[in-house]
């Protein structure tokens, strides 16, 4: 259930007290904290479009240490919905871009050309990534056809390291098999940038995944989960204030919660249907919306319940699988599943539902299961060794409010009061020191830390949530809840950023940026 704009105003308006937030987290407990913006077409049938899959992008050239790979951000008309042409901005002109795999320990460099009308920043969200190639929201790469101005953008800030045309960004890939996803993260804008399609899978593997009997192949397949909505003559609606998206950022007030779409999009097609042998299949899950929250349940349920085995997390393979009858998933989060149709009679027709959606937003795709079939893939007992950080040996302990708030003359959102100013730095943590972030809010706010993941500790002083295994780089914070997490950031000093991933909430100054130092 979504919270109205004029209960929100209320609550902003009481401040942070804590009956006011509690009675809020009431109304929005299992809900969304965001607006539904309907579409002017009309919503196409379910289960009629096949599910695509992503092309994996294959290197420019690679040497004896590197792949190197060459992408080009272009806005062009695609179908997404059947008998509509809608206007995007692709990566290769794709929604969503192409898929990028590589190898941990072998280092990616990818260049961005940037041929769409608007600025554009690339962040590898969950990458172990030196700060000048992490996509700080500053680090703008110009349009290649025309000169903008780096002057009197975002507010009077000064503007980071600035690109024309193109940029090359390196990724060490210092880290294990991953699920990890590239995006748009400019300043103000990344909300309605991403809405236009400005995201992809980039895939890590290694040698502990390569040597588990997970299934793999053609039943190894992501699945890019977003709500969009259209206008009548097939564009994307989106409510930005500016819709050049040049210069004044921010959307209309009554979508300032967020943004929901009528039209539930996976992989790019609405409501697609994918056939499936009765086997074990290996599903990516990502969270590609703006703001709205799913919680995933297939129907009907296998026998014997727990149709989901969760393998991994958003940075990582888990310790050990985890079974789960339905799994909660915000805006950013990852969650690496297995299911098995083998469970289910052949011709057994499987909706992924939304139990957090009603209406044509209450299902996602469907599985026909057509066929038997061998299958050799297996589900281990033990996945991969995860150091636990011990939040026992914290040096330093901090605390970061995620608020309605004044942003300049307007309504916004804050962290600790203040509203985003890329000069100023909040945290300066020490490269190799453990450290516990307790992350409180108001209503809910999923939380991303660039640079290095987190493990959760505690929920309200108490134990994990049952979605909480593993290496997270975004944790879903409800309503009125406080959660701790351990980080230790290690290898790259500089720069990086910590934000809610509600992107209207980001766009209009809900992000904090934090300096990495050697000790």
């Amino acid at each position: 259930m979504s919270v109205s704009r004029r209960g929100f105003l209320r609550l902003a308006a009481a401040g942070a007290a804590t009956a006011g937030i509690a009675g809020c987290a009431g109304a929005a407990g299992s809900g969304q904290t965001a607006e539904l913006l309907t579409s002017r077409i009309p919503l196409p049938q379910r289960f009629r479009v096949p599910l695509p899959v992503p092309a994996v992008k294959k290197p420019a050239r690679s040497d004896a240490t590197t792949d190197y790979y060459e992408i080009v951000q272009r806005a062009v008309r695609a179908e997404l919905v059947p008998g509509h042409r809608t206007t995007i901005f692709g990566y290769d002109g794709t929604f969503p871009g192409p898929t990028i795999r590589s190898t941990s320990g072998r280092e990616t460099v990818v260049t961005h050309r940037n041929e769409l009308p608007v600025p554009s920043v690339v962040h590898l969200h969950g990458g172990h990534t030196p700060a000048e190639s992490d996509g700080f929201a500053t680090d703008l790469v110009l349009p290649a056809d025309r000169r903008m101005a780096a002057r009197g953008m975002h507010g009077g800030h000064m503007l980071g390291d600035i690109r024309h045309g193109s940029r090359d960004y390196t990724y060490p890939v210092k880290q294990p098999a991953a699920t990890l996803w590239y995006h748009d993260h400019r300043m103000d804008f990344t909300g309605p940038q991403m809405w236009r399609g400005l995201f992809g899978m980039h895939l890590v593997h290694d040698a502990v995944e390569d040597a588990l009997p997970l299934p793999r192949g053609e039943r190894e397949i992501p699945l890019m989960i977003c709500d969009r909505a259209f206008e009548a003559d097939g564009a994307f609606r989106y409510p930005a204030i500016d819709p050049s998206l040049g210069h004044k950022p921010g959307v209309l007030d009554e979508y300032m919660e967020g943004v929901l779409g009528d039209v539930i999009l996976v992989n790019g097609a609405p409501w697609p249907e994918l056939e499936v042998d009765a086997a074990r299949y290996r599903f990516r899950v990502l969270n590609a919306s703006n703001a709205r929250r799913y919680r995933l349940a297939l129907e009907p349920k296998p026998d014997g319940e727990n149709g989901f085995v969760q393998i991994g997390s958003d940075a990582g393979l888990l310790a050990k699988p985890v079974r789960h009858n339905e799994i909660d998933i915000a805006p950013a989060e990852r969650f690496d599943v297995v299911i098995d149709f083998a469970r289910y009679p052949v011709g057994t027709k499987v909706v992924l539902r939304n139990e957090l959606g009603s209406g044509p937003a209450a299902e996602i795709m469907r599985f026909t299961v057509a066929r038997k079939a061998s299958d050799d893939s297996a589900i281990p007992a033990k996945l991969a060794e995860i150091e636990p950080l011990d939040p026992a040996r914290a040096t330093v302990r901090r605390e970061w409010r995620f608020n309605r708030g004044s942003v300049g003359d307007h309504r916004g959102w804050t962290i600790n009061g203040k509203q985003f100013d890329p000069d100023r730095m909040d945290a300066r943590p020490k490269l190799g020191d453990i450290e516990v972030w307790r992350f409180f809010t108001d209503l809910h706010h999923p939380v991303h830390v660039h640079l290095s993941p987190f493990q959760v500790v505690g929920r309200n002083g108490r134990d994990p949530g049952r979605y909480d295994a593993g290496w997270k780089d975004t944790v879903d914070v409800r309503p009125a809840e406080y959660v701790d997490v351990a980080i230790r950031f290690t290898g790259y000093t500089g720069k990086f950023l910590m934000h809610c991933h509600n992107l209207e909430h980001e766009d209009m100054a809900m992000m904090a940026s934090f300096e990495t130092v050697r000790p």
